[in-house]
């Protein structure tokens, strides 16, 4: 019978589509985790993973027991959880890289104190990815914005908090008098990748403020284009992060948009029913408890 650490190795090994990738996270040698992955699929008698040179996909077998397999391993780690008076346990999120430099890095802050027994293991990425991973089991909930598409009916997404779509562009620019449609013919535009979820609210500030733009750049990081504003590259919208520090940053300016403000609404997903939804409501109840009308 395999141990909680083969069937922790093998969901590792599931988020990450890698053996090495998996054994660096859990602490093994890349040698362990594979031979550990090969333990469960002899005990089980089949192989759950298509393999090829560079990577590792669950095939259906495998994509079948991921969710059997969290459930056991969260079962594992509550053991004795009703002695006790806080969370405890492994969640695995996906969360945008934005979102931990907006207000959700300020609330996985405070619930780590709150819950120290509490384990997150963070996976970076982006929304549309993320909703996938959901769905296969590979991650118990994530981050993201809200989906400019109707979500599968075995998943739902509650909003935490939300953020303004602002426009921003260099200070080195900011001269007196010069209006938002000036600008946009001395600069070009740095975009948020069209294809994107974010990248869709970035065109609907665009149409709401009747903005022509001269195309520059396309990047999938919100961070990456607030530095190439700062260095003069350009200006953007992007949304307003809690941990910027918009005030005093001497590189930046934000302009004042004159049509209807678009808000980056910012929430959990995670399937309807899951084995950490004790987790995920401690985190809604955080946000709740902030912005009791968000829910």
């Amino acid at each position: 019978m395999s141990s909680i650490r083969v069937l922790k190795n093998f969901l590792a090994i599931s988020r990450h589509k890698s053996v090495a990738a998996a054994a660096r996270e859990i602490g093994l040698t890349a040698a362990a985790a594979g031979q550990q992955l090969q333990q469960l699929e002899a005990d089980i008698g089949i192989e759950l993973f298509d393999r090829t040179k560079r990577s590792m996909t669950l095939n259906h077998h495998g994509r079948s027991l991921v969710e059997p397999i969290q459930e056991i391993v969260a079962r594992y780690e509550a053991l004795g959880s009703d002695f006790k008076s806080e969370v405890s346990g492994t969640i695995v999120l996906g969360a945008l890289v934005s979102t931990l430099m907006g207000a959700f890095g300020n609330a996985l802050n405070k619930i780590k104190q709150s819950y120290p027994s509490l384990e997150v293991k963070l996976i970076a990425g982006l929304s549309s990815n993320f909703l996938d991973q959901v769905l296969d089991g590979s991650l118990d909930a994530a981050i993201v914005t809200e989906s400019p598409y109707a979500l599968p009916q075995n998943v739902q997404w509650t909003e935490l908090y939300n953020e303004p779509m602002v426009l921003i562009y260099p200070t080195v620019k900011n001269r007196k008098g010069v209006s938002t449609k000036a600008l946009s013919s001395e600069l070009p535009f740095i975009r948020f990748e069209r294809n994107t979820w974010t990248g869709h609210l970035v065109d609907q500030t665009i149409r709401s403020n009747k903005l022509v733009i001269k195309e520059g750049m396309e990047l999938n990081s919100v961070e990456a284009i607030i530095e190439l504003v700062r260095q003069g590259l350009g200006y953007a919208i992007v949304p307003k992060l809690a941990n910027i520090s918009w005030g005093t940053d001497k590189q930046l300016h934000i302009s004042e948009l004159t049509g209807k403000t678009v808000f980056r609404k910012v929430g959990l997903l995670e399937r309807k029913k899951h084995s950490r939804q004790n987790i995920t409501q401690v985190i809604k109840q955080h946000f709740l408890s902030i912005h009791p009308t968000n829910n």
